[in-house]
């Protein structure tokens, strides 16, 4: 026979009587209702907590109202234009791609080149030497800055100052420099250098290219600032041991520094293309337009043949494909930057 276990009923009795013992069941209640009550209760907020939290949306929402009204409601206004007849006054009446195709067929068909066939030629000439140069001399000079020179304090306000200016100050002061019967050819020329001639200001094949001087002369120095900043946020350990390693000043720039400034380019060509796209002010202030509209950029297209010519659906669709190249060249560059960040 199986023994039994001594303690079985010991523990049976125990049990049933923590079971029956009504003080026990008194004490546990008093226990329960005490943290019931060390429970806080939930006050509804007041108006004034209700107030605070609201005022951050009640002062942003006058102007996300006006960004949406007159930055995306006019967007959608131009594009809309674009696909109808207007001419001096918005027409309503909806006629398809026909500005469109005016645009290009005046691009392809025609001899001379057309306005618009001058403007987006213009426009890959400006923008590819404009970026090109004030990234190669932006870099160039951040490199110099970040030797730690003598007179950096003085020589960083001096390459930035051009960026505070206006693009038709900018204009103004190149366009004088420029004029061969006021500035830089004619002072030569009382030099006694009476040889010496620049008058491509007023050449037709070379006025774009004052526009390139004018232009790098003012973006350099903040692209310079932008890659400078890049060129502070570098860890110097990482240039200590390349060094320790054996690599030499050209080495160490292009297979470390320029790769880590990688987005540093990214943004400063987002930054370019966009002041190339819109320099409208900058040619007109410093060319006019150039001897026949030689000079003229999409945005100069786009206000000539908007406000002078009364062809608003043709000026209408030369600013929206203006807005998709804008937009073709964002897009990626904000994928990329959001592919990029952890989630």
């Amino acid at each position: 026979m199986p023994t039994e276990d001594p303690y079985a009923r010991g523990r049976l009795a125990a049990s049933r009587q923590s079971t029956d013992d009504p003080k026990r069941e008194e004490l546990m209640s008093t226990i329960a209702t005490s943290q019931i009550k060390l429970t806080p209760e939930r006050s509804r907020p007041s108006v004034r907590s209700r107030l605070q939290d609201a005022l951050p949306k009640i002062v942003l929402a006058p102007s996300f109202a006006i960004t949406i009204v007159f930055v995306y409601g006019f967007i959608l206004w131009t594009i809309y234009l674009s696909f109808t007849n207007s001419k001096t006054f918005p027409s309503y009446v909806i006629t398809g791609p026909r500005a469109y195709q005016r645009l290009w067929g005046w691009t392809f068909d025609t001899d001379p080149p057309s306005s618009w066939y001058t403007s987006i030629t213009n426009m890959g000439i400006f923008g590819f030497l404009y970026i090109l140069i004030c990234l190669a001399l932006g870099l160039f000079l951040a490199i110099l800055l970040d030797q730690k020179i003598r007179g950096e304090g003085v020589l960083r306000p001096i390459y930035l100052y051009p960026m505070a200016l206006s693009f038709i100050v900018t204009g103004v002061a190149w366009k004088w420099f420029l004029d061969p019967g006021l500035g830089l050819e004619q002072t030569l020329h009382q030099w006694g250098w009476t040889s010496f001639h620049f008058d491509w200001i007023k050449n037709k094949d070379f006025v774009i290219y004052t526009v390139v001087i004018a232009g790098v002369w003012q973006a350099s120095g903040f692209i310079m600032a932008m890659f400078l900043a890049g060129l502070r946020g570098i860890d110097g350990e990482i240039m200590k041991a390349a060094q320790i390693d054996g690599a030499t000043t050209f080495q160490l720039y292009r297979r470390i520094v320029i790769p880590l400034l990688r987005p540093i380019f990214l943004s400063a060509f987002i930054v370019l293309a966009h002041l190339a796209i819109k320099s409208y002010d900058l040619v007109v202030a410093l060319t006019s337009g150039g001897p026949g509209g030689s000079a003229w950029l999409p945005s100069n297209f786009m206000y000539e043949y908007t406000f002078k010519r009364n062809e608003m659906a043709v000026g209408s669709a030369s600013a929206v494909i203006m807005l998709m190249t804008i937009v073709a060249i964002i897009v990626p560059y904000l994928y990329s930057e959001l592919r990029e960040k952890p989630r």
